[in-house]
């Protein structure tokens, strides 16, 4: 049997760095200011402490700026704010992200709605969600960014096709949806969101020419849910019990070995949308510093 065409997420987003990496290059011999991004992180989530250090090691590699405000757990919500305050006036930095999730005692939506959209580049503050949502340039969230990036890269022709996102976390799924039905290629789909309460959710996703799985459930896509041909873009991640040196192994929303083999093309777990997000945080932040979305003064 034929097996999908595999969407390497690794490779593209190597690509997109070494893009960077020539941009900022120039930038450097001009003898101007590097982009600089900072990451804010509270308490000691090992993820997120993982996920942060990629970010500084991939942002020094490609020659930006790169640092780090670690803030003990039981740090206040008003200190918090303070300094994303701080960072918001300090002309050095061009963009910064404050890494989720936060401890309890901090309301997120305040501290998202505290960040300049000019230096959100991740993308969350509800400026840059509405600019988004009405076809203004803005900071798209890293992983829808990434995706669309993919499709892009890949030349998948989206246009009139039956696009089925499964999830609506503001984060993915509903991002993605408004991405993909838009004027812009990749897009000019049309989209059907599924989530926890959709009822007979195999017969949209058995009509979806382009499948975008966020359901946060492991290996919830079986090979008779998907329509031959499909594209399927699974951009789940967990860790399930297996017999090996780990004892885990790393699997996505989709069923791979059975999906595979089903779809035209499949991004796999790992190695699809995850090596994105970094790329595409590491976009934002050099377009930031170019301040042509959001112009300086």
């Amino acid at each position: 049997m034929k097996e999908a065409k595999i969407i390497d997420g690794k490779l593209i987003s190597r690509k997109i760095k070494e893009e960077l990496k020539a941009e900022i290059a120039k930038i450097i011999d001009a003898e101007e200011k590097a982009p600089h991004l900072v990451a804010v992180i509270v308490g000691e989530d090992p993820a997120s402490q993982t996920y942060v250090a990629s970010k500084e090691k991939a942002a020094k590699l490609i020659g930006m700026t790169s640092s780090t405000y670690k803030l003990p757990e039981d740090t206040t919500e008003e200190e918090l704010l303070k300094t994303i305050d701080f960072l918001n006036k300090d002309d050095e930095v061009d963009g910064f992200i404050v890494q989720l999730p936060l401890p309890e005692h901090i309301d997120v939506d305040k501290v998202i709605s505290s960040i300049d959209p000019s230096k959100d580049v991740d993308g969350f503050h509800p400026v840059n969600v509405g600019r988004m949502a009405i076809g203004q340039k803005a900071y798209v969230s890293a992983t829808p960014a990434g995706i669309m990036e993919l499709l892009s890269r890949y030349k998948i022709d989206t246009a009139g096709k039956h696009c089925v996102v499964l999830g609506r976390s503001n984060i993915v799924g509903s991002p993605m949806s408004i991405l993909m039905s838009k004027k812009t290629n990749p897009g000019n789909s049309t989209v059907t969101v599924c989530h926890s309460r959709t009822q007979n959710m195999e017969e949209f996703t058995k009509s979806a020419d382009i499948l975008i799985c966020a359901i946060g459930q492991p290996q919830f896509v079986k090979s008779d849910m998907v329509k031959k041909g499909a594209v399927v873009i699974d951009v789940g991640i967990h860790r399930v019990p297996a017999d090996n040196e780990k004892g885990y192994r790393i699997v996505g929303d989709v069923d791979y070995d059975e999906v595979k083999y089903k779809a035209s093309h499949i991004t796999p777990v790992p190695g699809g949308v995850g090596p994105m997000t970094i790329s595409m945080l590491l976009k934002n932040t050099f377009e930031a510093s170019k301040h042509e979305i959001y112009p300086k003064g």
